[in-house]
């Protein structure tokens, strides 16, 4: 295992969280399971649209699916992932001096 190894998978689950409805995903995801209908009207954003997004998600580990009749639900695959995800959200509302007091 090299150095980069950790920096390298790191990397990728940044990739899979570069979208903004992706990180809406996991955010909603993050309150419990739901399934695409529920994310579409949370969020509203068109069901071709949420789905691919899932699959992204869904491709990286991310989220996984399970089959509820005939419907998928879908859930965090790790909670730390939203918590990576409502971080990285509440410091850019962070006001822009606040940021710099911590430095």
């Amino acid at each position: 295992m090299t150095t980069f190894d950790g920096f390298e998978a790191a990397g990728e689950l940044l990739r899979a969280l570069s979208a903004p409805l992706r990180i809406a995903i996991v955010t909603e995801l993050g309150a419990g399971p739901r399934c695409v209908h529920e994310l579409v009207d949370r969020l509203r954003a068109p069901q071709p649209l949420v789905s691919q997004h899932l699959r992204v998600l869904r491709g990286a580990g991310v989220v996984r699916g399970e089959r509820h009749g005939r419907e998928i639900v879908y859930a965090l695959t790790d909670e730390h992932i939203a918590r990576i995800v409502a971080e990285a959200v509440g410091h850019v509302r962070e006001p822009l001096g606040h940021a710099r007091e911590r430095r």
